[in-house]
């Protein structure tokens, strides 16, 4: 049976193009302004991750061509490098650092914890979209280790109960935003 199209439907889809084609035009700008300095791969990746959030995958073939190199090669540095993601993170980015010196202090036994703690593995995202786990190679906190960094704030000395308490903080106060968003919009 064919698809019963409604206005409503045409108006998102016609949203989603329009949205699609600007980010299309966000890449390629970012490409050309970097596209004839030595190296331009890292930058380019590094400002696409600043601006989107992420590297997304329509920019693999425009930064490819772009560069004179396969899609291959430009995925390849994506994927190699942990920093890269090729999805949208989660409200917060929780990383846990995983050098030696962390890990000589605890930091194996605060990974598992992290995962437990936020229903996720690392270099996931929960399934609310609120948290993102990633390993973080070397924070410079190594005096201070386990070392976590939740969205760019540094804590040092994390063991598994502070880690808790920063994730309950973090959940209360997306609650009590959700909460104050849901009065105002009853008030309307």
């Amino acid at each position: 049976m064919p698809e019963t199209v409604t206005p409503t439907s045409n108006l998102a889809a016609a949203s989603s193009t329009v949205s699609a084609a600007r980010r299309l035009d966000a890449i390629a700008q970012i490409v050309a302004a970097s596209r004839d300095m030595p190296g331009a791969l890292l930058p380019i990746l590094h400002e696409l991750q600043d601006v989107h959030g992420y590297v997304p995958a329509e920019s693999v073939p425009v930064i490819a061509q772009a560069l004179n190199l396969s899609r291959a090669e430009v995925h390849g540095v994506i994927t190699f490098y942990h920093h890269f993601r090729e999805h949208p993170a989660g409200r917060h980015v929780v990383q846990v650092c995983r050098a030696e010196a962390c890990q000589s202090v605890g930091a194996d036994a605060l990974v598992k914890h992290a995962e437990r703690t936020l229903g996720c593995s690392m270099h996931d995202t929960t399934a609310d979209g609120a948290f993102t786990l990633e390993p973080v190679f070397c924070l410079g906190q190594c005096a201070i280790g386990p070392a976590v960094m939740i969205d760019d704030r540094l804590h040092g000395r994390v063991d598994a109960a502070r880690f808790t308490r920063l994730i309950e903080g973090l959940r209360d106060a997306m609650r009590a935003e959700q909460n104050n968003k849901n009065a105002v919009e009853a008030s309307v």
